[in-house]
């Protein structure tokens, strides 16, 4: 049976338009992100309301790390320069290792992560939060991004550059969008590596990630535990987005001719979007639901049966038998050829039987 494989899945994007897409997605996710901020009080009222659920089931864990980041300089340097810019960097490498090396998934991954961006910006909506290391200092944390800011190149505002901490939302803490994209990350990474290397980091950057965000008082557990369900949701919706896609590009490919070109889409076919299909032997062929039942439900056609080439060479190997002229003649009366077949009786079987007296009798003529 054929595997049939869409047409967008199979062909790599073109990559100026997927840069384009990315940067623009973003620019509004950032946009969105500053519009979002809510009142001051009101985030400092739902921070305090997520310790105090954590203090009751015994999950504030930011407490012990915070303090751990704080007193020794070899942890706490090293992660806020990892809180700082590993999602600028890992995200993007693995997006390009994606287009790369695994153009077939790039798509999904790209959606899923752009769906389940766009929903944490929901969040930030809904729930402004203050972070731990905005909390009064009586709440115990100690916001390590400033006890070592001299360190790197960010203000004691956030992990904006200098200058620019008024440019990003400090209470935008529900949910972590840090953890969101490391584990992002790492499921990619452990499902499409092929080396063990490859796959451990894929286990090991959310894990990092989430010691990091709360040791460095920027985030809550909670936080955390909210960025993995964004993530979760955003997997779950990219089937449905992702086919929306499709018949919105498939029309728009129907109306405007660039638009097949531009989003690489084959040339349509009518009965349905076109696919490309990989017959049984490899070989490529054109896929369409329309006529996808008659290639598939058919019954097949029987080809006239072809005589192996090994009967052929033995047929004309074997020597050629003579014909025998007197092989199933008969004479007619008077003539006799030297041993010629007498005639037996068809109900006696006896040659002595009528038509026949001896074997040197002449033959009945037929």
């Amino acid at each position: 049976m054929p595997q049939i494989v869409h047409a967008r899945t199979a062909h790599r994007p073109r990559w100026w338009a997927e840069l384009l897409l990315l940067v623009v997605v973003y620019a509004a996710y950032s946009a969105g992100r500053l519009l979002a901020r809510g009142d001051v009080s009101t985030a400092v009222d739902h921070g305090l309301a997520i310790l105090r659920i954590e203090k009751a089931f015994f999950l504030n864990a930011e407490h012990p790390l915070n303090r751990l980041f704080t007193s020794t300089p070899a942890l706490g340097i090293p992660a806020d320069f990892a809180y700082a810019s590993l999602h600028y960097v890992v995200t993007p490498a693995v997006l390009i290792w994606l287009f790369r090396r695994r153009p077939a998934h790039y798509r999904v991954a790209r959606t899923w992560l752009m769906l389940s961006t766009l929903l944490g910006l929901v969040g930030f909506t809904l729930l402004p939060t203050c972070p731990p290391r905005l909390l009064d200092a009586s709440y115990g944390f100690v916001d390590t991004m400033a006890q070592y800011s001299s360190y790197g190149w960010w203000g004691a505002e956030a992990s904006a550059p200098r200058g620019l901490g008024g440019m990003t939302n400090q209470y935008a803490a529900m949910p972590s969008l840090h953890v969101g994209w490391a584990l992002w990350c790492g499921v990619l990474l452990w499902r499409h590596g092929r080396t063990r290397l490859i796959r451990g980091l894929g286990i090991a950057y959310p894990l990092l990630t989430v010691i990091i965000v709360m040791g460095t008082a920027n985030h809550y557990f909670l936080d955390a535990v909210a960025g993995g369900a964004v993530m979760g949701a955003g997997a779950l919706l990219t089937g449905r987005a992702l086919r929306t896609a499709d018949r919105g590009w498939a029309l728009a490919a129907e109306r405007y001719a660039f638009v097949g070109g531009l989003a690489r889409l084959p040339e349509p076919v009518r009965g349905g979007p076109v696919a490309v299909a990989k017959s049984s032997d490899g070989s490529p062929a054109v896929h369409s639901p329309a006529v996808h039942s008659l290639a598939v439900h058919s019954p097949p056609v029987e080809s006239p049966a072809v005589e192996p080439p090994a009967a052929k060479s033995t047929a004309a190997n074997s020597p050629v038998k003579p014909p025998n002229v007197s092989d199933g003649c008969e004479t007619s009366a008077g003539e006799r050829f030297p041993g010629q077949r007498t005639r037996t009786n068809s109900s006696t079987g006896d040659p002595s039987s009528t038509g026949a007296a001896a074997d040197d009798a002449p033959a009945a003529a037929r």
